[in-house]
């Protein structure tokens, strides 16, 4: 049986191309951190949900996010997917991702990480200002161990 039942042939075709690492965002979010001093792992396994860019030092896991796939704007989105094709199937798919991510965080948080999520837009108009949040982050947890 095939998970896409309902999907055009040129959907499937579009879908397969859509990269799950490597993109466009992490890049752009990667080489300014690499710019300004911080060595980070990408795609880090070891970690649940394998983040996109992880500053072990730190213990701060970050992930690009798109906007689409990861529901910004969701109950707007959602009342557009309703309308197109294979409805259920996108607003199902995508309810999927909000749900794991959420349970990704938890797990991450409770093993003592700070976790930072970026959408792709705001880290591709806006990646200093992204870079800054991280340093702030930084900053506030090196602070608080300071203080203990």
């Amino acid at each position: 049986m095939r998970i896409y039942e309902n999907v055009t042939e040129q959907r499937r075709k579009t879908m397969s191309h859509i990269k799950g690492k490597g993109t466009s965002i992490e890049l752009a979010l990667s080489k300014a951190l690499w710019v300004k001093g911080y060595r980070y792992r990408k795609n880090y396994k070891v970690l649940p949900g394998s983040p996109d860019i992880v500053l072990t030092k730190y213990k701060i896991a970050i992930f690009c996010d798109s906007e689409f796939f990861h529901g910004k704007d969701w109950e707007m989105l959602r009342r557009k997917l309703e309308k197109g094709n294979n409805a259920q199937y996108w607003v199902n798919k995508i309810q999927d991702n909000m749900n794991r991510d959420n349970e990704i965080d938890k797990k991450l948080l409770f093993a003592g990480w700070t976790v930072i999520h970026f959408w792709g837009k705001d880290i591709l108009k806006c990646t200093d200002e992204c870079v800054k949040v991280i340093e702030e982050t930084v900053f506030d947890l090196m602070i608080s161990d300071y203080e203990l």
